[in-house]
């Protein structure tokens, strides 16, 4: 798994996402940063080092691309853009605020409802996407996420469909407040169930 972090990155999105998927201890399971440069810095002057490059997401089997506040810079970017080789056939693809909106310039969110923060839902209706009043939702192997807490879900998301439901709710409770756990897997549950396919539901 690679989560897209590009400089000016918010930190709820990229390690939120990485603690919870990280919670799924097996051989061949990696989570992995993965940005344009070796070091970038957040928005709040946190400076990480990539595991991965962008070219390296290519060959992830999810790909979560996180929210900051360049990404408008970055989908200006001709040179970066051209790096993503994200394929929905292929790949679980997963984007987070504003990360909706390197989606939508790729094409990957073409006649597909979206979720986004409320600071960058103009820019991907301005990209053609219809954007929704929801915190989750997903069709087929793309999913959008609106505001930074729910990160979880799109984390849970990619974890049901790779390992199942019960997987996704473990990593889920494992991270949730204490006297808290059953309410907040349940919360995030509802979100993602809806748009799991019947094979993982069956499953569950």
């Amino acid at each position: 798994m690679a989560i897209l972090t590009f400089e000016g990155y918010n930190e709820l999105d990229s390690f939120v996402a990485l603690g919870i998927l990280n919670r799924i201890k097996k051989p061949g399971w990696r989570v992995s940063i993965a940005s344009p440069s070796a070091k970038v810095r957040s928005m709040n002057g946190v400076v990480v080092e990539a595991h991965a490059t962008l070219q390296d997401a290519a060959s992830a089997d999810a790909v979560i691309i996180g929210s900051g506040l360049l990404t408008r810079d970055v989908v200006a970017d001709p040179a970066l853009m051209l790096q993503l080789k994200l394929d929905p056939a292929r790949q679980l693809l997963a984007a987070q605020c504003s990360g909706t909106l390197v989606l939508a310039r790729l094409g990957l969110l073409q006649g597909v409802s979206a979720c986004t923060d409320l600071t960058t839902k103009p820019w991907v209706q301005e990209a053609g996407v219809d954007v929704l009043n929801q915190p989750f939702f997903a069709r087929d192997n793309v999913a959008t996420a609106g505001g930074c807490l729910a990160s979880p879900y799109l984390a849970a998301w990619i974890i049901a469909r790779f390992e199942g439901v019960a997987a996704a709710e473990s990593a889920l409770h494992y991270v949730a407040p204490v006297g808290e756990k059953e309410q907040f897997v349940s919360r995030a549950m509802s979100n993602i169930l809806p748009f799991l396919p019947a094979a993982v539901l069956k499953v569950a």
